[in-house]
């Protein structure tokens, strides 16, 4: 069969026709905390803008204050910056930030919001990862920058299992490195790099984040790839001891291309060799297939149900001197094993009593289990434990939470392997939680197999909400209730006895295994030795009695029960309350020499009974060794005390042995002191009982006092990375008002314009030195109202006008005259306050004297009935007079489109001189004038205008100015010609201007 592909990850949302559907494109959430600004500048400014990716950023933010980042982040990238909504879309190319006082997850394609826990430790970091594996898979990617604390490293693992890549901030370039070091404790960061660098592999891997060629997800691999997969997990078993040909191969293949992105090899057989030659990258491979996924009290009611219908029970039972046992299989880093023992010490609290408890957590990575061992994890466990239950079972150590002893002691932990390795006997509960969904049928049969053979008759099994029991289902009963818990009905040897003989083999092994029949093992001959000594001591064994320290019996040996005897009251198993009184006596000093001398000892004899059953006995104690340690350390003994019977001829001798009558009252007398020595002790010790208890309740009080003092420091912790966002986003913000600052007062010195800023009661808050020529202020007068100074212009309406300004809110322009006659545009304009409701005003003065004086000109050249021009140096026409525009309106030029200023008047003459010599003549006139050849010009010259003839004198005049240029005029003749020209005058025609 040919193997499945599937569809590229793309970059663009899915598309039906023209519109798009969802965004399927790459999801990166990037957390920080303290420090994180820097590291997002950094982050962003090196991003390009056309990844195509979703970018979400999860800060820790104060819920009393604006965050500012999305204006501070906009100054570092071109994607838009966007602060999210509930039920927001996401999209391509675009930033969203989490919003102050609000916890995000992701559903679907949207953005969901809910307010923040008031009290108590938030993650939002966490809860966004965790949130973004459920829903993206392999889209999502995880970046942890700088902040203290640990929030995101409980949402790696979440994000590792789901496929999707996990980049980290180096902490040695990071502001505080608090999350940086937690999350690369993890040991599933795939990038570990200072900001920049992170910013380029992410580039990398959202523009090419997959080889099509190696999406073989399913089906059977093709030759080209099943040698080299083979040849992969042929490595990790030699390594590891691990067949991951037991696990899924859709599992194996997604997490190996995960390996091939990161080491960014284009094909398996290259992955192959570097695999062989590189032992650190067979470990992070055969960590990331194992998937340690877990947390504590994970499903939180499913471990209510446990405590109340198992553990409960179990605790509650009657007491016994044998422990309870639980396996805790696949138990990763621990959490689970120690959410179990905490849920036993909490049922012997409530219940009032004490039972050996003995939890075997297994898992078959090394590395899992030293973590586990260690019993150390992150602060980030507060949000999975209550407060009572940290405060109780928990020590605040090196910035996390540290087991307890009592409850470490409990669990113990081990490498095993579930599929190959025999199981544990004679448990009482078993759990296996979310590690079977990643076997193969076959190993999770055999897997099911040794779970059912490890519970002793009526024991427990739990397993995860994905997990069944497949074909052992007729043998266990489920309990009522939410979660898979069941209970062993009875137990198949025969599935595990076919299995036994299971062993890690090469695929060649395993062929040849299945065509050569199983062999049966030759019965072992141990049960015929254990039966023939215990014949032989029944028969020849005297009675006897293994005694412990306490002097409470252990075991019993031959026929000694016919010397023990139950006394009325309280059951117990002194040895000394159990045998008669005769034996009781010579027991005790026996067992007080041997504990003192460390040799065998032994009585005289001792007669049992009167008349004919009477019998004499000799007590022997013997010491067996210590109970713990050695007898140098203090041990306590075990003693072996034997009733050995004597010959009757002996009877005789024995007389003289006998006690007394005052020995016998003597002996009864100091057991009557020694009861009463006890009766004292045992008062004074429920007088210490009682004290204890005091105490108790006085400690129960100190802790929670402590608690609450905990949570106050959590939230005072949280409020500090809060505050030192905000204190990061204010820095920013000043130092972009420092700049703004900066250029407005380089812009005031460069403008030179008096400005003055002032409030609504006209105090003075700003303005600029060249003020002082108008106002007769100095730099100490801020804050004073501008009505208190004097001021040089004639502007009664100033004050009123200001005010008016800032009531109407709108713009406000006056020319006005100061007293040494200059003359300066007053423009009042409004601006909002920082403050709501209130507004302030600025006020600028343009000199515009030199304006003034212009239009002045301007309006004598217009009195001025000649045609009047003013010339630049080149010959540009600058300004005309109004003579000028009536006779250029007049010959169809109304708007002075080539003979008003802007244009050249040479060119116009030059233009005009290919035809009309008068033309050339003006031009070279004009020039010579300009060029300073001649001090004036004058011609006269005829012109035809609105179908008549017209003369004209035209004078040029150079302009007495360091710029140069010069003034044609052109002055209206024509009556003068014609009387010049008048029949039988005779006088010639002459200049004008002579």
């Amino acid at each position: 069969m040919d193997p499945v592909l599937l569809p590229e990850a793309g970059l663009a949302d899915t598309v039906i026709g023209e519109q798009p559907l969802t965004f399927g494109g790459f999801v990166v959430a990037i957390g920080a905390s303290a420090g994180g600004l820097d590291a997002l500048e950094r982050l962003f400014g090196a991003l390009p803008v056309d990844t195509g990716a979703a970018f979400v950023v999860i800060q820790h933010l104060s819920p009393d204050h604006k965050s500012m980042m999305d204006n501070l982040l906009a100054r570092y990238t071109a994607m838009p910056v966007q602060v999210a909504g509930h039920d927001m879309p996401l999209a391509p190319n675009a930033v969203f930030l989490i919003p102050p006082a609000k916890s995000m997850r992701i559903a679907g394609d949207r953005l969901l919001l809910t307010p923040k826990p008031e009290h108590g430790l938030s993650l939002p970091i966490d809860v966004f990862f965790t949130s973004m594996a459920e829903q993206c898979a392999d889209r999502g990617i995880a970046v942890v920058l700088s902040g203290t604390g640990s929030d995101g490293s409980r949402g790696i693992p979440a994000v590792n299992a789901a496929g999707g890549f996990v980049f980290v901030q180096e902490p040695a370039d990071a502001k505080f490195d608090g999350m940086p070091r937690s999350a690369v404790g993890t040991g599933l960061a795939d990038v570990v790099a200072p900001a920049e660098a992170l910013a380029e592999r992410l580039s990398t891997h959202l523009r090419a984040p997959r080889h099509a060629s190696m999406r073989l997800l399913a089906g059977s691999p093709p030759p080209g790839v099943a040698e080299p997969l083979e040849g992969i997990l042929e490595l990790l078993l030699g390594s590891s001891g691990i067949d991951f040909r037991d696990y899924k191969p859709t599992t194996v293949l997604r997490r190996i291309e995960r390996r091939m992105q990161v080491q960014r090899t284009a094909s398996l057989p290259a992955y192959r060799e570097a695999l062989a030659g590189s032992v650190e990258e067979q470990a992070v491979l055969r960590r990331e297939l194992l998937i340690p996924v877990t947390r504590f009290f994970r499903d939180a009611d499913v471990f209510e149900h446990l405590a109340e219908q198992v553990i409960g029970p179990l605790v509650g039972r009657e007491a016994t001197m044998e422990p309870i046992r639980v396996w805790v299989a696949c138990c990763a880093t621990g959490e689970e094993a120690y959410s179990i023992a905490i849920l036993f010490a909490e049922a012997f609290q409530r219940l009032g009593r004490m039972r050996p408890v003995k939890i075997f957590a297994t898992d078959v990575e090394q590395h899992y289990l030293d973590q586990a061992g260690a019993g150390h994890y992150p602060d980030t466990i507060a949000a999975e434990v209550s407060g009572q239950r940290l405060e109780r079972w928990f020590m605040e150590r090196d910035g996390g939470w540290t087991v307890r002893p009592e409850i470490r002691q409990m669990v113990i932990f081990a490498r095993h392997n579930l599929v190959a390795d025999p199981p544990f006997t004679r448990m009482d509960l078993v759990t296996c939680r979310n590690a079977l969904i990643y076997f193969q049928p076959g190993a999770q049969e055999r897997a099911m197999r040794r779970l059912q053979y490890a519970l002793q008759p009526g024991g427990h099994l739990l397993l995860g909400p994905s997990e069944s029991l497949g074909v052992l289902h007729r043998d266990f009963a489920a309990l009522p209730g939410r979660g898979k818990i069941y209970r062993l009905l009875r137990r198949d040897r025969l599935g595990l006895q076919l299995d036994s003989n299971s062993r890690h083999e090469t695929s060649s092994q395993r062929r040849a295994t299945r065509r050569r029949p199983p062999e049966v093992a030759p019965p072992s001959a141990q049960a015929w030795v254990t039966q023939g000594e215990r014949q032989l001591q029944q028969v020849y064994l005297p009675p006897s009695l293994l005694v412990g320290p306490s002097r409470e019996l252990l075991h019993v040996y031959g026929s000694a029960s016919e010397l023990l005897q139950i006394s009325e009251g309280q059951m117990t198993l002194d040895v000394l309350k159990l045998l008669p009184r005769e034996l009781s006596w010579a027991a005790g000093l026996l067992l007080q020499a041997v504990a003192t001398e460390d040799r065998a000892e032994s009585s005289a004899p001792v007669r049992l009974g009167q008349g004919e059953g009477a019998r004499q006995l000799r007590v022997v104690a013997r010491r067996m060794g210590e109970t713990s340690g050695t007898a140098d350390a203090g041990g306590a003994p075990v003693t072996l005390l034997s009733f050995e019977p004597l010959e009757l001829p002996m009877l005789g001798a024995a007389q003289a042995a006998e006690l007394d009558e005052e020995q016998r009252k003597r002996v009864e007398a100091l057991e009557r002191e020694l009861d009463l020595t006890h009766e004292s002790l045992q008062a004074t010790i429920e007088e210490l009982e009682t004290a204890n208890e005091e105490l108790q309740a006085t400690n129960e009080e100190l802790m929670a006092s402590n608690e609450e003092l905990q949570s106050t420091n959590e939230e005072l912790q949280s409020v500090n990375e809060e505050l030192y966002t905000v204190n990061s986003e204010y820095q920013e913000k000043v130092d972009v008002l420092n700049s703004v600052n900066a250029d407005l007062e380089n812009v005031a010195k460069a403008t030179a314009t008096p400005t003055l800023f002032v409030d609504e009661q006209l105090r003075l808050l700003r303005f600029t030195p060249e003020l002082m020529q108008l106002f007769k202020v100095r730099e100490g007068d801020r804050g004073r109202s501008l009505e208190d100074f004097a001021n040089l212009l004639d502007y009664p309406e100033l004050f009123n006008d200001l005010r008016r300004t800032m009531a109407d809110k709108v713009v406000n322009e006056r020319e006005v005259r100061s007293r040494d006659g200059q003359w300066w545009l007053a423009r009042m304009q409004p601006y909002a306050a920082r403050v709501p409701g209130s507004t302030k005003a600025v006020m600028s003065f343009v000199n515009v004297t030199s304006l003034k004086d212009s239009q002045r000109m301007q309006s004598i050249l217009d009195s001025l009935a000649e045609h009047l021009a003013v010339l630049d140096a080149q010959g540009n026409i600058v300004r005309v007079n109004e003579a000028w525009r009536r006779f250029a309106a007049d010959n169809g030029d109304p708007d002075l489109r080539h003979s008003g200023p802007g244009h050249n008047y040479l060119s116009a003459c030059a233009s005009a001189a290919l035809v009309d010599p008068d033309a050339r003549r003006a031009h070279e006139g004009v020039t010579a004038v300009l060029r300073g050849h001649l001090p004036r010009f004058t011609m006269q010259y005829p012109c035809d205008s609105k179908g008549q003839r017209l003369w004209f004198l035209m004078h040029a005049a150079p302009v007495a100015h360091a710029g140069g240029g010069a003034v044609v005029s052109h002055i209206e003749i024509t009556a003068w010609v014609d009387a010049q020209l008048q029949p039988g005058t005779g006088t010639p025609l002459e200049d004008p201007a002579r």
